[in-house]
């Protein structure tokens, strides 16, 4: 039996105006599907222009600029479309999805939906199962007491996975799909009577978990600042604009 980790995965990465997953807009969006680990990847990719300016440190990021997104990105909406679309047929082929910081990703793409398309990213999942896999959920809950940041170039680092340093949206995709094939080979004692399916359920339950700390010590300071606790999407906190 091929266990998850060695099997078909698919990817979704994007590059964004900045870290505000009510305000901020899709400017670069990729999937990619791997039949088996170390098979050759189908790459999709999309770039868009957001229609607002993208801020330098965005830029800095991933070498995006407003001239570049004017002259080659496409219009937000039937881009939005087709990566929603895109999504939906990974879930009909029963390809786990990986996204790193899903509840960033996702909901992020579930506002740019909503903003452009006027409908939301279950729309277009509502007639097949959503199976994500979140390397940063399941790192964290696997090998909770190390310490340090969990970004993916972290997660690379950490699993040995290599970067061309290029910093777009293929290649984190295909790094992203890396580190959660090594995350599960390296915790395969762990991770192999499960299938993919009663993972994306546990790491609803472990990423609701890790909140607990950040927002008590958020209350206990007295600052405003929530810690959603859903996951693979966060609820909506407020009106998108």
């Amino acid at each position: 039996m091929t266990l998850w980790y060695d099997g078909p995965l698919a990817a979704f990465d994007t590059k964004t105006t900045g870290v505000d997953v009510e305000r901020d807009r899709v400017v670069s969006a990729s999937v990619v599907v791997q039949d088996a680990a170390g098979g050759p990847p189908r790459i999709t990719r999309w770039l868009v222009g957001p229609g607002v300016p993208v801020p330098a440190a965005a830029v800095e990021a991933h070498g995006l600029t407003d001239d570049r997104l004017r002259r080659d990105g496409r219009w937000p909406a039937p881009v939005l479309e087709e990566v929603a679309r895109s999504l939906a047929e990974q879930c009909a082929a029963a390809r786990p999805l990986v996204v790193v910081d899903a509840p960033f990703g996702l909901t992020l793409l579930d506002r740019e939906l909503r903003r452009h398309r006027a409908a939301p990213l279950s729309r277009y999942l509502e007639h097949v199962s959503l199976c994500v896999l979140d390397p940063r959920v399941l790192d964290r809950q696997l090998d909770r007491y190390r310490k340090g940041p969990r970004t993916l170039t972290d997660l690379r680092e950490r699993y040995g996975v290599s970067s061309d340093g290029t910093p777009d949206t293929v290649a984190d995709a295909l790094a992203a799909l890396e580190v959660t094939r090594a995350v599960g080979r390296r915790f395969a004692a762990r991770l192999e009577r499960l299938s993919a399916p009663e993972l994306h359920t546990l790491q609803a339950v472990w990423h609701a978990a890790h909140t607990r700390g950040p927002q008590a010590w958020f209350a206990r300071g007295g600052a405003p600042d929530v810690v959603d606790p859903a996951w693979p999407l966060r609820t909506e906190l407020r009106a998108s604009v």
